[in-house]
């Protein structure tokens, strides 16, 4: 009764999002992790089990650059990053695959010579942010660009070094930025600016924050309201913090480090509670949100060791998270209310999770695809099947679903499934009539 009792409450709360949610929608997966960044997808009619070998595949694109970013989708068109040279590069393809345009937004963090010693995990890191017919994009270095998605020419850009006074990050930038209304949100961590607001059409700054005094990490912004008030959260390299979006004040601050200072996963907010998790030991915090008049203050309600989250994120489904750990590696299941653990599964287990339909997508480093139902009681895998390889870097992109397609990236190669329940339409296929061809894009 429990299983069932939480299955319910987890469709009702699904739902609830794709009614909130219904005019995101039809713009596509526009941005990071999907409309209200949670990496909930609210497509329905999709398969509960997938053939041996897994799913249809529809098309390859290749040549893409190197990259662990994840893609945007919207309209007919998909948005994806990589490193190609020393140069970042944008790529906007057709729904088939095929390449409309490309742009380069300036050098890629390899082309720092003093930094060979991390070539293996060099390359792209950023979605792009889809809004109002342009493309917003953040490279590894802190050049932040806006381009028209039609035509990929360029309307503006910042580089934070100079403007904000920034130094990257360690191992390079990677926000994908927010965009709200007539505004663009994002951490630069420099002294002119922690965190800052520009006009998303100019670029010019609204506000900027010059108080937080702690350096970027590389977890994106999450937009909330709690108790009528609206901020920004996310983490740097020491802390989980609320901003307001308005004037950029500081609203609160709660320490959260882990030894090596990185901080990746995005925070989850529900009903004034927020869940950070960290990898390298750090494990999972839940801190509960209250408001003196204009004062916010935080505090914790528990922490647990597992899933200490690396950067393959979490989902909150009903009252449960779903995710996997990094020094405790294992695909895990956590109660939201009391971070009890529920269940952790196949020790070896780490990677991205995106839920569809009742189910979890869960793609691990190793380049295993598996079909899981929502269970807080167990973790049952119905069906699996291998990403082929697209470069020589471990699986880091976080899939996405749209339109009843399964993208999943690795590397420089972008594979499309065809997961839909009915699949008697017709398969997309290519002037020459070929159904399941390989596309590349062209440099």
């Amino acid at each position: 009764m429990i299983r069932i009792n939480c299955l319910y409450r987890a469709l009702f709360i699904v739902a609830i999002c794709g009614f909130a949610f219904a005019a995101d929608a039809k713009r596509g997966w526009y941005q990071f992790h999907g409309p209200n960044r949670d990496n909930i997808c609210t497509e329905t009619g999709l398969l509960k089990r997938w053939p041996e070998g897994g799913p249809k595949l529809l098309w390859t694109a290749k040549d893409l650059g190197k990259g662990f970013s994840s893609m945007s989708i919207v309209d007919d068109t998909i948005f994806i990053v990589g490193k190609v040279g020393v140069k970042t590069v944008i790529f906007a393809l057709d729904m088939d695959g095929r390449l409309k345009w490309q742009k380069e937004n300036g050098e890629s963090w390899e082309a720092n010579p003093r930094h060979r010693w991390a070539v293996g995990h060099s390359g792209s890191r950023c979605t792009p942010t889809i809004d109002d017919g342009v493309a917003y994009q953040l490279n590894d270095l802190g050049r932040l660009v806006a381009l028209d998605a039609s035509t990929g020419r360029e309307i503006w850009s910042v580089l934070f070094s100079e403007r904000f006074g920034a130094k990257r990050p360690q191992w390079a930038y990677a926000e994908s930025p927010l965009v709200d209304g007539d505004r663009l949100y994002c951490y630069p961590g420099g002294p002119k600016g922690y965190m800052v607001a520009l006009d998303k059409k100019t670029g010019e700054t609204i506000w900027a924050n010059t108080k937080i005094g702690e350096r970027a990490s590389y977890c994106s912004n999450i937009l909330v309201e709690c108790e009528g008030i609206r901020q920004l959260i996310t983490m740097t390299e020491s802390s989980v913090i609320g901003v307001a979006p308005k004037d950029g004040e500081l609203l609160w601050k709660y320490p959260f480090r882990n030894r090596r200072g990185i901080n990746i996963s995005y925070p989850i907010y529900r009903d004034g509670r927020v869940v950070v998790s960290s990898g390298y030991g750090k494990g999972t915090l839940q801190a509960r949100l209250t408001r003196q008049g204009e004062v916010f203050q935080a505090e914790e309600t528990w922490t647990s060791a597992a899933p200490d989250n690396h950067h393959g994120g979490l989902v909150l489904i009903g009252d449960y998270l779903y995710g996997s750990g990094n020094v405790a590696k294992g695909w895990t299941c956590l109660n939201f209310l009391t971070g009890e653990v529920s269940y952790t599964a196949d020790p070896q287990g780490k990677g991205s999770v995106l839920y569809a339909d009742g189910m979890l997508y869960c793609l691990d480093e190793r380049g295993t695809m598996e079909l899981v139902p929502v269970d807080p009681a167990k973790r049952q895998v119905v069906s699996s099947f291998r990403v082929p390889r697209g470069g020589d870097s471990r699986y880091w992109a976080h899939p996405v679903i749209h339109n009843g397609i399964l993208y999943v990236r690795h590397d420089a190669h972008l594979y499309a499934y065809d997961i839909r329940a009915n699949q008697r339409a017709v398969v997309r296929t290519s002037a020459s009539g070929r159904g399941r061809e390989e596309l590349r894009a062209v440099r």
